[in-house]
């Protein structure tokens, strides 16, 4: 086995695998790794849900439409799913520590020019950037945490990383409202900085060797327009035909150029071993409606409630349920994991993201705060159930030497929904109004379903086929 597949296979004592021992004199215990990768997880998360509470302040400030200035969170969402798959597959070639390092020191810059920028222009590149650092947190945070634990400890790990993040994430709103009524809308920008306190404190337990390949640097980028293509055709209603027209062209000819290039390059970017495996992409394709409900929520909910006379302040505090919630999730979804497996786990978190669309459709038509923070904490739930459940199912369906990538491409979808669900929002909100897109947004947790069904009902026939003790 070589030194880059050695790297991703989970640990849990020296009893089991070789250990770096002066390394883990200085690393932090295993308990607290999850922990840590919530956190910096979460402080990506806040870069959309802190910021969605002050894009009202946002447009005023800098003279735009609402709906445009709902771009500041699809343009940091795409970024964060675009390159997911990049971090995840430089992982793979030069090991984590680096990678994570580029990462967080991208998103650190990035909050600070947004906090710094003169016009909405200089805005969105300094969320674009933002977005293409914190891309690093998902991806390789759930890899160091799958090096580092096995079996069922490693859904459980997963599920606190996933509650943890989901849990400040859920701050965010409260976070941003208070910032923004003392300091203003450029200190909530700002807020992701914290990731960088939290660096120092991993550094010793991140992997640091990898296989020594080569990036296919051709792959990422048509990967990256087609997704591209897909999130700015979405919320084209509130910018014009222009981008449209630009998001059109970029998802119709990107999607068959990938499929060509992965062709000629097996061995690249996508690894046709890993884009061939059903699990990989029903798995991957079914989650992604769990963010896109959460992130459109993190736009819809403050929007209704504001346009209702709240205050920004006050949303943060309805929505503090959630981030108890966030909190709560890993104690039921590492049970629920460990007893049913990933794939009717990820089954249940579609559908629970139904119900909370379902629910918050209503509320938004309603105008009701009770049935707007009840969807909201509904889809935490769902959150932290959905994404712990997708990376045990990716990471147990996959070879060591490409699971960087696989998480990568994972992810990838996984997150390419919360920009699609911002974009439903931020683009479809003035014409259908808020509610009719949410309820369109059902659409995707349904299909989500279907995909699993002939996993689940492989899963059920092979169930059946097992004799009992």
């Amino acid at each position: 086995m070589s030194r880059g597949s050695r790297r991703f296979r989970p640990t849990m004592s020296s009893a089991t695998a070789p250990r770096d021992t002066t390394a883990d004199a200085a690393a932090p215990g295993p308990a607290r790794v999850p922990v840590l990768v919530g956190l910096l997880f979460g402080l990506a998360g806040l870069g959309s849900s802190s910021a969605a509470i002050a894009l009202p302040t946002v447009a005023a400030d800098l003279d735009v439409s609402t709906g445009v200035s709902a771009w500041a969170i699809s343009l940091y969402a795409l970024m964060l799913a675009v390159a997911t798959a990049v971090y995840g597959r430089v992982s793979d070639l030069v090991g984590v520590r680096l990678p994570l390092l580029v990462g967080v020191t991208l998103m650190t810059a990035g909050a600070l020019a947004g906090a710094l920028s003169p016009d909405f222009g200089v805005l969105l590149a300094a969320r674009v950037l933002q977005g293409a650092g914190a891309a690093a947190v998902p991806t390789l945070g759930v890899a160091l945490v799958s090096a580092r634990f096995s079996g069922s400890a490693r859904g459980f790990a997963l599920g606190r990383v996933a509650g943890i993040a989901a849990a400040v994430s859920c701050l965010g709103p409260l976070a941003g409202g208070v910032v923004e009524g003392l300091l203003g809308w450029r200190a909530v920008i700002a807020l992701p900085v914290l990731g960088a306190l939290l660096l120092p404190l991993l550094w010793r337990s991140v992997p640091t060797d990898g296989s020594g390949a080569r990036l296919d640097l051709v792959g990422a980028v048509l990967v990256a327009a087609t997704a591209a293509g897909v999130v700015l055709l979405v919320q084209s209603p509130s910018t014009g035909p222009v981008v449209a027209a630009v998001g059109a062209a970029l998802a119709v000819l990107g999607a068959p150029a990938v499929a060509m290039w992965v062709r000629r390059r097996p061995h690249g970017f996508l690894p046709a071993s890993v884009i061939r495996n059903a699990t990989v992409v029903r798995s991957a394709l079914a989650a992604g409606a769990v963010p896109a409900a959460w992130f459109a929520l993190l736009i819809a909910v403050p929007a209704v409630l504001v346009a209702d006379g709240w205050e920004p302040w006050q949303v943060g505090v309805a929505l503090l349920p959630s981030a108890v919630t966030g909190l709560a999730a890993p104690r039921l979804a590492g049970p629920i994991l460990a007893r049913v497996g990933a794939g009717p786990a990820l089954a249940l978190a579609a559908g629970v993201t139904t119900v909370a669309l379902l629910v918050s459709a209503l509320g938004a038509r309603q105008t009701s705060a009770p049935l707007l923070v009840t969807a909201v904490v509904v889809v935490t739930f769902a959150f932290g159930l959905g994404q712990p459940a997708l990376m045990e199912a990716v990471g147990d369906a996959v070879a060591d030497d490409v699971r960087g990538v696989a998480l990568g491409i994972a992810t990838l979808f996984f997150l390419v929904g919360g920009g699609i669900g911002s974009a439903v929002v931020g683009g479809l909100g003035d014409p259908l109004g808020v509610d009719g897109a949410l309820l369109l947004l059902t659409v995707l947790p349904v299909l989500g379903l279907l995909l699993l069904v002939p996993r689940l009902l492989a899963r059920r026939r092979q169930d059946a086929s097992v004799p009992p003790d």
